[in-house]
């Protein structure tokens, strides 16, 4: 699939962890589509494969009828069993040329980037869009650590799909990242931690054209 540019200016990553419930959840997700997201990855880290299976099916369908992207993280067979339009693999998961494969040409494939190198090898095996980062320091990955701006514009210009970033991102510095040669940003508590997620995602949305190349 073919991404346009204004479909990656604001990607919701969900994170239970700021819902109160399970209808908080859903409505957190519905309220990001509201405000501007364009595309939305599930990821779940501690669900079983059956519960996982279950809410991605849910999730798929939810995107499908607001006519916006499902990615699925990490788990290519979810993204396959549920019709998903696409999975997002990181460097330690799946390989882009596997994860291929298995979904076809038809579905887009997003994968972590942290440096030239490793960009260049995913827009090889068959990425669609990267994502890198981290941008900033994030509690959402302890382990990932911010890389530089020169950095960032160097996997931008060395590849010739497109790139948002993520990691750390805000309102209060996503407008550091303008004239890296970004498509946009990838979010996660910027939207679910806030109390109004739908006016939430409206300001990072504007924010975020801001900074696109």
């Amino acid at each position: 699939m073919k991404l346009q540019a204004e479909q990656m200016r604001l990607y919701a990553v969900t994170d239970r962890a700021w819902a109160a419930d399970e209808r908080t959840f859903w409505d957190q997700v519905r309220a990001a589509i509201a405000g501007g997201a364009a595309m939305v990855q599930l990821r779940e880290k501690h669900l079983t494969e059956d519960a996982f299976l279950a809410e991605a099916e849910r999730f798929v369908a939810l995107c499908r009828e607001a006519g916006v992207i499902s990615i699925i993280n990490d788990n290519v067979d979810i993204a396959v069993k549920t019709g998903a339009d696409g999975v997002h693999v990181g460097q330690e998961d799946l390989a882009a040329g596997r994860a291929r494969a298995l979904l076809g040409p038809d579905k887009i494939i997003g994968v972590s980037a942290h440096n030239v190198e490793e960009a260049r090898a995913a827009q090889a095996a068959g990425a669609d869009y990267l994502g890198v980062g981290a941008a900033f320091v994030t509690g959402t990955k302890t382990d990932a650590k911010p890389i530089s701006r020169d950095t960032i514009r160097a996997v931008t210009a060395a590849v010739d799909i497109p790139v948002v970033a993520i990691g750390g991102i805000s309102r209060d510095n996503v407008l550091e990242l303008a004239g890296c040669g970004l498509d946009g940003v990838a979010v996660v508590s910027a939207l679910f931690a806030q109390p109004d997620v739908k006016a939430a995602a409206e300001e990072m949305l504007r924010l975020s054209r801001e900074i696109s190349k």
